[in-house]
């Protein structure tokens, strides 16, 4: 299963915001077998955003969206999934009510926060959604997620958009399988290794440096004997001092 990324917002590449919902979907993907193929950032632009998820959802099995959900003026990802596939917004009477809830409990915990602000939430912008979209209730926020095709949106709030996720990690998945080999030897000693391995196994390999002075040789694949038979290689070549 091939999926890509896709985090929304202008301060995300301010840097203002660092990516760590880019990172943490990655890792949950791939620790599930599934590929990660491609990860972008964009600005709060509604046509980059649509044409990218109308690109990316034809060319891979999956796209996951985050950032730019809910109801405020710099908001456009909703519309922008919409658009991509020509479709209206609506608003169903169980996301309206689960809205209005939320935001009742924060009228009820956060009195003087709302007196003093003279708070008022338009209710039908933050739970409007693409038509035809399978709604993702928001245990642990205000603005909703939704399915649409093979596109998912999530929120960005790092915690709501986990929490959205674990809805459903469950349709993700691939038979990628991986070895990670942990070694202190300097990363230029590892060429004649990773090229011999790249040519004898069908797997890939990546040498990355590591913190504590020790680099990590990741071997990848979809046969998990192949897989094993290349870091048995490695092993033989390489002073590993951990693997996981």
């Amino acid at each position: 299963m091939e999926v890509a990324i896709l985090t929304v917002g202008d301060e995300v590449l301010a840097g203002d915001t660092e990516n760590t919902n880019a990172t943490w979907l990655a890792g949950r993907l791939t620790d599930a077998g599934a590929t990660v193929a491609r990860i972008l950032t964009v600005p709060d632009d509604r046509q980059l955003v649509a044409d990218t998820v109308r690109e990316w959802s034809e060319a891979f099995d999956a796209v996951l969206v985050t950032g730019g959900l809910g109801g405020t003026h710099d908001d456009v990802t909703t519309d922008a999934i919409a658009d991509a596939f020509d479709r209206d917004l609506v608003v169903e009477e169980t996301v309206r009510e689960d809205v209005i809830a939320t935001v009742a409990a924060y009228r009820d915990e956060n009195p003087e926060t709302v007196e003093a602000h003279d708070l008022e939430i338009d209710v039908d912008a933050w739970a409007a959604l693409p038509s035809g979209s399978r709604p993702l209730r928001n245990p642990e926020g205000l603005c909703p997620g939704c399915v649409l095709e093979n596109v998912y949106a999530f929120p960005g709030v790092p915690g709501e958009m986990r929490a959205l996720f674990e809805e459903v990690a469950d349709e993700f998945g691939g038979d990628a399988v991986s070895v990670t080999l942990y070694t202190t030897q300097p990363e230029a000693s590892l060429l004649d290794a990773v090229s011999g391995v790249r040519e004898q196994f069908d797997v890939t390999v990546g040498s990355y440096p590591a913190v504590e002075d020790r680099n990590r040789l990741k071997v990848t694949g979809t046969d998990s004997a192949e897989v094993e038979a290349a870091a048995d290689w490695l092993r033989e070549r390489v002073e590993v001092v951990e693997e996981r």
